[in-house]
């Protein structure tokens, strides 16, 4: 397993950014880890990993529970010999559950992706009003953060969320040194329960680095309606004030795609966000493009788990956990 730290890419023309006050940058573009695991197989995945760290995207998401851990071991795969080239990030899905929790997932990932340590390890969907509390309890998963910090499993921590902005706030308010804080972060939540208003000025004080999730809204209905380009929503999130915009690339050709957007990048004017929030504004107001703060819709089987609720059956990861299930049982 590899211990050696990312090295610096940026010949390819991808703008580099700080990551919050660690000292050190990343590409401005990253690759989202859940639709990793679902390009199809493992040596589809490695051509996305591959173009991307070829171009200097380096920063690479992903989670412990993303297609029921199919995410990590396949970019696990694609990164061997060349894991020096990449930031590695993924997620801890304790969602309210403690210390003991949080430090036995660690290692699951660790085995994925082929490596001893993460450049960044997050606490993973803040979405409950009751979890700050969890989390920050006597033995909750900011216990775990700590000393995976202390045995160098990570270099960094932070945590993410898609719900409110309240919920961020209660997080950072704690006052904990996180690295880092992920975000839906677009031209709808600009003027819907947004995280643009309330959260991004707070890290920018307390010197977090911002990771911006959710450009198109999480399935990219309002491109796919015509009510913005992709490259519109794309530019916007990136015009923010963000150590990087992480994004869901299923393949080389949508991978191709927001590179061009990316290489030799040019933040919007205030004027041009401005009139782009305005246009977009009527279609926000009643979140019909950000599910994710509404609904249960994008509250993952384990979140449900952990928190009593019935799990959706119609959903991504819950039909993952079926097809692993039976994948265990005898053949007959």
């Amino acid at each position: 397993m590899s211990s050696a730290k990312p090295q610096a890419r940026g010949g390819a023309g991808i703008p580099r950014r700080p990551f919050g006050n660690t000292g050190i940058e990343v590409s401005c573009l990253a690759l989202g880890g859940f639709h990793l695991g679902a390009a199809g197989s493992a040596d589809a995945c490695a051509r996305i990993v591959h173009a991307a760290l070829d171009e200097g995207l380096d920063f690479l998401d992903n989670c412990w529970e993303y297609h029921d851990g199919r995410s990590e071991e396949w970019v696990g795969r694609a990164l061997r010999g060349r894991r020096e080239q990449a930031f590695v990030m993924t997620k801890v899905c304790t969602h309210g559950r403690g210390r003991k929790t949080a430090l036995e997932q660690l290692e699951q990932p660790l085995t994925r992706l082929q490596t001893d340590h993460v450049d960044l390890w997050q606490i993973h969907e803040c979405v409950y009003d009751d979890e700050p509390a969890r989390y920050f309890a006597d033995d909750g998963a900011v216990t775990a953060l700590d000393t995976a910090l202390q045995q160098g499993k990570t270099r960094f921590v932070g945590f993410t969320g898609h719900k409110d902005p309240s919920i961020h706030l209660a997080m950072i308010e704690r006052g904990y040194a996180f690295d880092a804080c992920q975000m839906p972060l677009g031209v709808f939540d600009a003027t819907f329960r947004s995280f643009e208003q309330a959260v991004l000025p707070e890290l920018g004080r307390r010197g977090i680095g911002a990771l911006g999730m959710k450009s198109l809204g999480g399935q990219g209905e309002a491109v796919h309606r015509g009510i913005v380009t992709a490259e519109e929503a794309i530019r916007y999130a990136m015009s923010l004030p963000v150590t990087t915009t992480i994004c869901g690339m299923p393949n080389v050709e949508v991978l191709r795609q927001n590179l061009r957007i990316a290489r030799g990048f040019k933040p919007m004017a205030a004027a041009e966000m401005r009139a782009l929030r305005e246009r977009c504004a009527p279609l926000a107001a009643d979140g019909r493009f950000e599910l994710y703060k509404t609904s249960l819709k994008y509250d993952d089987a384990e979140a449900r788990a952990a928190h009593g609720f019935p799990p959706d059956r119609t959903q991504a990861d819950f039909k993952d956990r079926l097809d692993w299930a039976e994948s265990l049982l005898p053949k007959i």
